[in-house]
């Protein structure tokens, strides 16, 4: 099986991490394409059997300190792309959101809905990289026999999860409240899972954490049973 992962964006070592990441998926036979070029993402997706998305990629309008980064990374996705990978997850493609997925795509005003939630500007915040509790919300094939765990990340407050969405965790960080940071759901013939975890490959490594990534996208594309 073949998926395309698109990576890059500002504050996130994602180059860094995405290999650790295609090596959990290799462990399941997946081969990962890893592209920070947006069109080419979208032009691979014909081929591919699930498309991730950890990438940080917005129109970074939101606050003046972005300002620096503006003329390599503000992007705005064009309505064919869209359409394209709407078609692509409705057709019965997997889609896996990643962290900073939740923010990308911020004039595709239908995103959120395909991705079951996302990050609301002036609501959504997280405290410092630091330690973080994680604990199962639902059954779940994404979830199954998947201990509490605690490992180094950030932890999303107040996301704006769609009513379709299962959640599947929460983290909180020590003492704090729990927050519903990971949820899957279907899109017509496809399956969509998004989870906040992942800021970077020390997260990733997390030998929890890769458990539940693995057995996430057992699901999404359709392997579970």
């Amino acid at each position: 099986m073949r998926n395309v992962m698109l990576i890059g964006g500002i504050y996130h070592p994602f180059e860094e991490a995405a290999p650790v990441l295609a090596e959990l998926f290799a462990e399941l036979g997946i081969q990962s394409v890893i592209t920070a070029d947006v069109d080419e993402a979208v032009a691979e997706l014909e081929t591919a059997d699930m498309f991730t998305l950890y990438a940080l990629r917005w129109q970074m309008l939101n606050d003046e300190k972005y300002a620096p980064f503006l003329r390599e990374w503000a992007f705005e996705l064009s309505e064919a792309h869209a359409d394209t990978i709407q078609d692509f997850v409705e057709d019965g493609g997997a889609m896996l959101g990643l962290h900073t997925a939740s923010i990308c795509f911020d004039t595709w005003y239908e995103f959120p809905r395909l991705l079951g939630g996302a990050w609301r500007w002036g609501e959504t915040f997280h405290p410092p990289v630091g330690e973080v509790e994680v604990r199962t919300a639902s059954a779940h094939p994404a979830t199954k026999d998947l201990d509490a765990f605690t490992l180094h990340d950030e932890v999303y407050h107040a996301l704006a999860i769609e009513t379709n969405s299962q959640v599947l965790l929460e983290g909180r960080v020590p003492g704090g409240d729990w927050q519903p940071i990971s949820w899957a759901h279907e899109v017509e013939s496809g399956r969509v899972l998004y989870s906040a975890l992942a800021h970077d490959k020390t997260s990733l490594e997390c030998a929890q954490h890769a458990q539940f990534l693995k057995q996430a996208v057992t699901w999404l594309v359709g392997e579970e049973e």
